[in-house]
């Protein structure tokens, strides 16, 4: 039996999908900067979904501190089980508020959350059609087919194809629309006003995963439907804290109703152990910091847009967007994976190469992330080390 799982890793070394994890261990107060283990080399990493660097927002250390000497580690249970503890239920309220929806509900991450919440749906709403959009996040696949329910792809962003679609089911046929707000790989935005509009004309819900926007955009760091002022059009919002907001976990934000029925039927979160209060602790702080700063969002799509100007004076090639995402498409595995050791091994920079299945074959990229602080030194390195790396 073995050998199957030798022939696995075989083929995937054959495709160059072989994943080999590099040890880093990044270095409190100086975000950026982390320690390569392999050498022990200062590294700068370009490539972490700490987008606005708030893992290492002191004030959110000092919160967790407390509460790890006030609660210990973990949650000690399920949220049925002795684990709903008062941090976790402020930080529920919390992103209610941040999304203006009546109620919120954590789940231990973003894929959980999707993957639990869409299973749940289908077994709540008799006959539900899903419409999801072909460049929809793994989890929301996975949520998907663990659902069984009937299923519609549409192209992405693809609006008449979507609306060819909701045309073939009757009016009071159950139906969803899934679509996220920024799409990871290539930074374009979702369809959101779009999708509000054809959800109203065919009787459909509608669902928006917003993991790469919230604490990224709106007023208050709620994410780009807060930001087209479409959040109260969307019934159900669910985000991350592991990207803009520092931490770990996921959830979901939507009226009471559906946030209680969700509560009681998903597995994924019923049988899951809660959130740690000291990571709830640490994620409410980092919440309310973004509610009331737009320094680091600021910061942050200043230090883009300089990254995308340097890049074309060079003429290194990106995909086009209107994110945060710079993402330069290599087309070869073996190319993405070889210019992503010369930039670690030569110049101590690491973005790490993305390939199959993350991204289809033949569009395997290096997607850039830029911080707040990624300074204009850091920037001209990573352009004249990237220029020699592709060369």
């Amino acid at each position: 039996m073995l050998g199957y799982f030798k022939q696995a890793i075989e083929q995937l070394r054959s495709e160059n999908r072989y994943r080999e994890f590099l040890d880093i261990s990044r270095i409190c107060g100086e975000f950026p900067y982390a320690i390569n283990n392999k050498n022990g080399k200062k590294i700068t990493v370009w490539c972490s979904n700490d987008y606005l660097g708030m893992g290492q927002n002191p004030t959110a250390i000092d919160e967790a501190v407390k509460a790890l000497k006030r609660f210990g580690l973990g949650s000690g249970g399920t949220r049925n089980i002795s684990g709903t503890n008062h941090p976790l239920v402020e930080l529920e309220k919390e992103i209610a508020d941040l999304h203006g929806k009546e109620a919120a509900l954590s789940f231990v991450s973003g894929y959980v959350a999707n993957d639990a919440t869409i299973q749940t749906l289908a077994k709540i709403i008799p006959d539900l059609v899903i419409f999801s959009d072909a460049k929809n996040h793994a989890s929301i696949i996975a949520g998907i087919s663990n659902s069984r329910a009937k299923k519609e792809i549409f192209r992405h962003n693809d609006m008449q194809d979507l609306e060819k679609l909701l045309q073939t089911y009757p009016q009071d046929q159950p139906k969803i629309i899934v679509t996220e707000s920024v799409f990871s790989m290539d930074g374009d935005f979702g369809k959101i006003a779009e999708i509000v509009a054809l959800a109203k004309k065919y009787s459909a819900l509608t669902y928006v995963d917003e993991v790469h926007g919230v604490g990224l955009y709106g007023a208050t760091g709620a994410g780009l439907c807060e930001q087209l002022e479409l959040a109260n059009e969307i019934d159900i919002i669910q985000g991350t804290f592991a990207k803009s907001f520092g931490v770990i976990g996921g959830y979901i934000a939507a009226k009471r109703e559906i946030i209680d029925a969700v509560r009681g039927i998903a597995s994924g979160f019923i049988f899951t152990t809660a959130l740690p209060p000291v990571i709830a602790a640490a994620t409410l702080a980092n919440i309310r910091h973004l509610r009331c700063s737009d320094f680091e969002r600021k910061k942050m799509q200043e230090n883009v847009a300089h990254l995308k100007a340097e890049l074309k004076k060079v003429g290194i090639k990106f995909v086009e967007n209107n994110s945060h995402i710079v993402s330069v498409v290599i087309g070869d595995a073996a190319k993405a994976r070889a210019v992503s050791q010369r930039l670690l091994e030569e110049f101590n920079i690491y973005v790490q190469h993305i390939n199959f299945p993350t991204v289809a074959k033949g569009d395997e990229r290096l997607r850039i992330t830029v911080t707040p602080l990624h300074g204009e030194e850091m920037v001209g390195e990573l352009v004249k080390s990237l220029s020699s790396s592709l060369a």
